[in-house]
């Protein structure tokens, strides 16, 4: 298997057919062996469900399904375990970030880069753009709270929480057992932790496109801070080990 695609799925029931179609028509026509890997973290709709109706339609698409609710973070691990793929990408169901950006990965795969993360902020990489902004409030959240996570845990990159990160099968197998964080600093805890295994991170500008429905509330902002002092003091304590 060359590229799986992992899809973290909670209550997505309207917004997913189209995302995976949209995947599916890009990837058909490729040359390499895929798999998209929807991963239902404990729905209370029809996610589970429609998924699995698509999975005679669509090639490659796989459901797995959990009853009970683990967080973004545990069902991208999950996925990224449970993954085939020499290369493994996750994506969030809005498909706020088109699957083409994939293009603009391999190049530095190919360089050696173990991981390559997109980026909203121009400041990582030139080019990179959001189509549609997000509120004030949540700017403002995300301005403040990336100082911090440069600050305590991955200085030097300034958006960590695009949902929209490639890793290579051996840094997936490597780091992803080790993280701790189920929730939404799942995305701080791996940059950093790759880091720390001496990974090479590469970034790739993207136009993102945000959705009004995001599932990311104001108190996923603040627990995104909780979990930045937690990824450093799992370190202080050793649990990393």
């Amino acid at each position: 298997m060359y590229l799986s695609i992992i899809i973290p799925a909670y209550n997505e029931e309207k917004r997913l057919p189209s995302t995976i179609r949209e995947i599916s028509s890009y990837l058909k026509d490729k040359d390499y062996s895929y798999e998209i890997l929807v991963v239902n973290d404990g729905s209370t709709d029809k996610t589970a469900e429609v998924v699995r109706g698509m999975t005679t339609e669509i090639k490659g698409l796989k459901l797995i399904d959990n009853e009970e609710n683990k967080g973004k973070g545990g069902v991208v691990k999950q996925g990224m375990l449970e993954a085939k793929g020499k290369y493994r990408l996750f994506t969030d169901a809005d498909n706020s970030t088109s699957i083409d950006h994939i293009e603009r990965m391999w190049p530095l795969f190919n360089e050696g880069f173990n991981i390559v993360i997109g980026t909203r902020d121009s400041k990582d990489a030139p080019g990179a753009k959001q189509a549609v902004p997000q509120s004030f409030i949540k700017r403002s959240l995300g301005n403040i709270g990336n100082l911090l996570i440069q600050l305590i845990a991955v200085p030097g990159i300034w958006d960590t929480q695009c949902g929209f990160k490639a890793f290579t099968d051996q840094l997936a197998e490597s780091v992803f057992p080790k993280q701790k964080i189920d929730r939404w600093g799942f995305d701080i805890e791996i940059l950093f932790l790759s880091r720390m295994l001496g990974y090479k991170i590469g970034i790739v500008p993207v136009n993102w496109v945000n959705d009004p429905d995001s599932k990311v509330s104001l108190k996923g902002y603040l627990q995104v801070f909780k979990e930045l002092f937690q990824v450093r003091l799992n370190q202080l304590k050793g649990v990393y080990k």
